[in-house]
């Protein structure tokens, strides 16, 4: 039993974030992602929406401050439109981690860019382009 952790956090994603070294990334991903057919590991959050599962994430997890540590997929055909789910990504963000703007990826660069990161955390998000990837930060003493 552990203290302040978050409770959306069980042994298998605790786990999994821990192994996460400096410029991995981690994926959180919505229903409709094709997450165990993508390649990196999949740790499944069935019932959890994916702003929850980012919050849970981010209590914990610092994002990288040498480059762009944050991206949300694009809306196909429409890249200047931002679903509400990724505001609401985006509030979390600056909540939780500090001033990082999510940038906007292409939906099929989206994907090669998931294939190469170390953790999908796949969640039951319904909300269309509901899926995020952090860049994982560094620890600072403090």
């Amino acid at each position: 039993m552990l203290r302040h952790i978050h409770p959306l956090l069980g042994p298998d994603l605790l786990g999994a974030l821990r192994a996460l070294g400096h410029g991995d990334e981690v994926v959180i991903a919505d229903a409709n992602f094709p997450s165990h057919s993508i390649g990196p590991e999949v740790v499944r959050l069935d019932g959890i929406d994916a702003v929850a599962a980012a919050e849970a994430i981010l209590t914990h997890l610092p994002l990288d401050t040498f480059e762009d540590a944050a991206f949300r997929m694009e809306v196909v055909g429409r890249p200047d439109e931002e679903p509400e789910v990724c505001r609401l990504f985006q509030d979390v963000v600056l909540r939780l981690a500090g001033d990082f703007p999510i940038q906007s990826i292409e939906r099929f660069a989206f994907y090669e860019r998931a294939r190469k990161a170390q953790l999908i955390v796949a969640t039951g998000e319904r909300r269309l382009y509901g899926n995020l990837i952090l860049k994982t930060g560094v620890l600072i003493d403090g």
